[in-house]
């Protein structure tokens, strides 16, 4: 793709609009306006405002999406499906799901598994199995991504913006695993319009970003200044 077609990608439906730190319901409220007037992918919010969400996002295009277990995925089996469950009830349409880093790492490979599979199962819900790449090694990225497909999540998350940046590296890292079978979602420090293209180019096809707003405008400055 040329240079120039690339920068006039539309990233507004790539964008799951966050919400993820000390939030107000008036802030919650803001967020699903700009989601609905640019046309984002999803609102992600805490689990307390999703059933604020569900009402404010009533017949409009922008899914529901909450997290779980997150940002440690250090919480009981039991307790991620109680809060997938409740989510699910008050509206969610997508849930972020942290996976268990420290199963991952001591090798407790089928218990990272059944977590995901009985989330997926439970909730029939699009669930985006959040990686944490920047914490694992290569091989670990590997198999984190396998055991998460295998377990039926329909995207894989790279991160949860709390543990460092996404990079393109790691999102071609994905892609090559998942060859299209499931979708991928960049998370994380997402800060400028060209990164945003970029990593779409590399194979995202979601952008977990809080500067959805900022990269619009940002594309919107460059294209008056060529004019």
């Amino acid at each position: 793709m040329a240079i120039e077609e690339s920068r006039n990608i539309d990233i507004a439906p790539f964008i799951d609009h966050s919400l993820l730190g000390h939030a107000t319901p008036a802030m919650v409220e803001q967020w699903c306006q700009e989601a609905d007037r640019y046309g984002f992918a999803a609102v992600c919010v805490n689990p307390c405002y999703v059933r604020q969400v569900t009402a404010l996002l009533h017949q409009k295009s922008p899914k529901i999406c909450t997290v779980i277990g997150f940002p440690t995925g250090a919480t009981t089996t039991a307790s991620k499906l109680y809060e997938a469950q409740e989510a699910m009830e008050n509206g969610a349409q997508e849930l972020d799901v942290v996976i268990n880093i420290g199963w991952l790492k001591a090798g407790k490979i089928d218990d990272v598994h059944r977590e995901i599979a009985e989330i997926c199962e439970t909730t029939g819900q699009t669930v985006k199995a959040i990686l944490e790449m920047s914490l694992l090694t290569p091989p670990e990225r590997e198999i984190a991504a396998q055991i998460c497909m295998d377990a039926g999540a329909g995207i894989l998350k790279t991160g949860t913006g709390w543990c460092g940046a996404v990079t393109v590296e790691d999102v071609r890292f994905l892609k090559g695993l998942t060859k299209d079978r499931i979708g991928i979602k960049a998370a994380g420090g997402i800060r400028t319009h060209q990164q945003a293209v970029e990593l779409i180019l590399a194979g995202a096809t979601r952008l977990g970003t809080s500067w959805g707003i900022d990269l619009l405008k940002q594309r919107e400055r460059d294209s008056k200044a060529e004019e």
